[in-house]
Order: structure tokens, then C-alpha cells, then sequence
């Protein structure tokens, strides 16, 4: 038995018509940014006869990183974005045959492959616990098994980001925050971080590509190579404020902060849009020159504050005179966002008589549990989140309990819900994670240690 052949499924693995009058730029192929066991596994099951069979996979993590009270599920527009350019061209193909991987019939195989499975999965944003089964993949096995790397790269990376940026929203408050680590991660996964970061509540990205193909507003004016640059500081904030006039944002500590923002002021004026502060004690030196400003009549003018910012970071300047946050480096990096630690397991499969059986792996400190989940959150009679209650098999039972689906189509037959894609979907995203937020109890917003703010029940 083999897998319904693509062929067959004209609409397999698209999307939808955006309504967008603007194209988004083209995804790249996406099929080998993959494991190579992953192809292996689909030629000795295409020869055994057991590719065809129909198969589920879930996404879950096993744990939170530590301290961690929640996490957020992020890449999901980003991952069907890509699923509908995971094709096996010409040049794969080649590239396949002459490396020996895989041998002609599997060669066939990967030609035609177009997804024409379903996929469900926790809404893009929302909060996810321990063995929360954040993505559900049905479909013959080789279908659902060459996906396997692509789907935990995109989910891990953007979760992980935005997981990481909804504790640094969460203690800015209503102060908004800037994503601007691009130059300190590798060039794609800064445009797949602005996007994550963008989901948890960052109103700005510095990164042009990912306000191009998302939409994502950007801002930026100079660094303190454009002080060094000229003569003197003050002839680099004139040419900054000829350029784009006095709404823009002087940077004051490449020499002396004090004598920098009396120059600022004294050159833009009253108007004069922000100062940044990007070294040295930020707490003392925002009160200092918040102070300076006022004295100087531009008590209109912001203050921005960057510098390898983190949480707790932000949390500190929480009492100082701050408007915005710069963050970059402890977003963008594994110290400031470790992994999401999502795996991708087979919990069900059919037999050969077309009946589905649960499975599950019992490796110890690795074991899954098998059978399709079904995930509600539970709330009490104010909305507040009370727990996740997982069915295997079935509904939970909820005796009663107010609940909310978690799990929402995102590919039926192949076909792939335009809604959660594009610009569209970061901003649905970003809706859901502060409708899922705010649902939590008060423990989540602490950056203490703790556990899981929600615990998971199965049924």
C-alpha cells in the first residue's frame, strides 16, 4: 500500500487567495531543510508497504524551561507559509539522486509530494503548558513524516522568541518594546524572531524583511558610528535633524550624556522626538535625564532606553522616567530564550485493516502517550484559566466546567487556511496572545522561579 498520490490532490498544500492587493515576497523551497532520516524512513516504508498508512503526529514539549511559567506557541502562519513551498523541484531532486540518498522509486515519491493531509494546532499566540499538544498532523506517513524537522525548526525557534518576549511585554507594562537584535543572530532566524516577537506584543521591529513580508511596523535612526563619523557631535545631530527633522531620535551617550542632550535640545528644539540611552546605569541615568529635559522646556520629548535588555532588566526600569524598550541581544539569543523543547511524535497509525490504534514510546524520561489528544482549557466563572484537561481518545470529561477549544483547523485536505498566514495572521496572533494572557492567573506575570502556572489534567 503507498500514499494517495499528489497528483490527485490538485489543491494539496496551498494557500488560499490572500485578499491583499500587495503579493508577499516568495518563499524559498522548503523540503530540504530537513533531516536526511527522514527520507530514509519514508524509502523503507514505501518498501515494506506501511507509507500509506494513515498516521498522527503531535507537537507537545515535555517540560517548560526552568522558571518558566508558560509558554507561547509562535511560527505557526510562518510554518504553513512554508508547507505550501515544501516541494522536492528538479534541483532536489538531482542534487538527491547524485549524493545517493534515496533510492528511484523514493525519488518518484518526493517529486510528487505535495501535503494533502490535516493539520490542527493550538491558535498562533496562545499559551501553552507541559504535554500540551500544540500541533496535530494526520496523513499517510510519508506525507506527515518528511515534515517532521521542518515543523519543530519553525515552531521551536518562534516559540522559544516569542515565549521569551511575552515575560518582557508582560513587565514593560503599557511602555511598548522594540525588537532590534538582528545583527546578533543568524540573518533569517532575526527576520523569524521580529515576526515571534511581534506575536507576544512588540509594537516595532529594526528589521526591514520582516516589516516587508509581514507588514511589521519598523523604526531605526543611527548608531554611534554616525557621532564618530563627523567632526563634532554637534554636527551629526544637525545633519541628523536636517534629514528627517526634529520628531527624530538623537542617540546621547557616544561621548558626555549631559552635554549631548543640552546639544540635542538646543538643536531640535522643544520638538525634538526622543533621546537614547544605551550604556551605563540606565535607571539613574534615565531620572538624570528626564530632569535635564524638563529643565530644558522639552518635556515632550521621550526617552529610549536599549543594552542587552532582558525581563528582569526591564522590570528594574519599570520606576525610572522610561517610554520604550530596545531589546535585542537576550531576545534573540538561547540565553534569553531557551528552547521550547517540542518533539514531534506518532501517537495513533492504522493497521492493515484500516483500524487506528494508539502508540506511544516507552524510552525512559522519553516516553509519550498515545492516542489522539483532545485539549480544553478550563475557566472559571470570572474566565480566568483554571487548567488544561487533555481527553486521549475523546473529549475530556469536564463535569461541568466552563471551556474553550484550543485546537483550530489549519490545513484540510492539503488546503491551507489563508487566515493564519501573512500579515493577517501575525496580527490574529498577536490578538490571541493577549486574550490568552490576560486570561491567566496573576502568578504567570511573575519572573520568579516557578512551576507551570496552569497544571495539565488528562482524561
Amino acid at each position: 500500500m503507498t500514499p494517495q498520490s499528489a497528483s490527485a490532490q490538485p489543491h494539496a498544500a496551498r494557500a488560499t487567495e490572500s485578499a491583499s492587493a500587495v503579493p508577499a515576497p516568495a518563499v524559498p523551497v522548503t523540503a530540504l531543510l530537513t533531516d536526511q532520516y527522514e527520507l530514509t524512513m519514508v524509502q523503507a516504508a514505501l518498501a515494506s508497504g506501511a507509507a500509506g498508512r494513515r498516521c498522527v503526529f503531535e507537537v507537545f514539549t515535555r517540560h517548560l524551561p526552568a522558571g518558566r511559567r508558560y509558554g507561547v506557541v509562535a511560527g505557526t502562519g510562518r510554518m504553513l507559509e512554508g508547507l505550501a513551498a515544501f516541494r522536492f523541484g528538479g534541483a532536489e531532486i538531482d542534487w538527491l539522486r547524485g549524493r545517493g540518498i534515496v533510492d528511484e522509486p523514493t525519488l518518484e515519491f518526493l517529486a510528487d509530494y505535495r501535503f494533502s493531509g490535516d493539520i490542527h494546532g493550538y491558535a498562533e499566540g496562545e499559551v501553552f503548558l507541559p504535554d500540551s499538544p500544540v500541533l496535530r498532523v494526520e496523513a499517510s506517513f510519508a506525507e506527515a513524516c518528511l515534515l517532521e524537522t521542518y515543523v519543530l525548526s519553525v515552531l521551536n525557534h518562534d516559540s522559544a522568541i516569542a515565549s521569551a518576549a511575552s515575560r518582557m511585554t508582560v513587565a514593560a507594562g503599557d511602555r511598548p518594546c522594540v525588537e532590534m537584535g538582528s545583527r546578533r543572530t543568524q540573518e533569517f532566524s532575526a527576520v523569524a524572531a521580529a515576526r515571534a516577537a511581534a506575536v507576544a506584543g512588540f509594537t516595532a521591529t529594526s528589521n526591514l524583511e520582516a516589516g516587508r513580508r509581514w507588514g511589521l511596523p519598523t523604526l531605526g535612526t543611527a548608531a554611534h558610528a554616525f557621532t564618530l563619523l563627523h567632526d563634532s557631535e554637534e554636527e551629526a545631530f544637525e545633519a541628523q535633524v536636517a534629514a528627517f527633522g526634529p520628531g527624530t531620535t538623537l542617540l546621547v551617550d557616544t561621548y558626555d550624556v549631559e552635554t549631548a542632550v543640552r546639544r540635542a535640545a538646543a538643536i531640535a528644539g522643544p520638538e525634538l522626538g526622543a533621546v537614547r540611552l544605551d550604556s551605563g546605569d540606565l535607571v539613574e541615568q534615565a531620572g538624570e535625564v528626564r530632569a535635564l529635559l524638563d529643565s530644558l522646556g522639552n518635556t515632550g520629548t521621550r526617552i529610549i532606553v536599549s543594552s542587552d535588555l532582558d525581563e528582569h532588566a526591564i522590570a528594574r526600569l519599570q520606576s525610572a522616567p522610561v517610554d520604550s524598550y530596545g531589546v535585542g541581544t537576550k531576545l534573540v539569543t538561547g540565553s534569553g530564550s531557551p528552547t521550547a523543547a517540542m518533539v514531534y511524535k506518532l501517537v495513533a497509525r492504522t493497521d492493515d485493516d484500516g483500524q487506528s490504534i494508539p502508540v506511544a514510546k516507552n524510552a525512559p524520561g522519553k516516553s509519550s502517550l498515545g492516542g489522539v489528544k483532545h485539549p480544553l482549557r478550563s475557566l472559571d466563572e470570572s474566565g480566568r484559566a483554571t487548567a488544561e484537561l487533555i481527553g486521549v481518545g475523546a473529549a475530556p470529561q469536564t463535569h461541568g466546567q466552563r471551556t474553550r477549544e484550543l485546537m483550530v483547523p489549519l490545513v484540510r485536505r492539503g488546503e491551507i487556511a489563508a487566515e493564519h498566514t501573512g500579515e493577517s495572521g501575525v496580527a490574529q496572533a498577536r490578538r490571541r496572545h493577549a486574550a490568552s494572557l490576560a486570561e491567566l492567573p496573576p502568578a504567570a506575570k511573575r519572573l520568579q522561579d516557578g512551576d507551570p502556572v496552569l497544571p495539565t489534567i488528562f482524561s
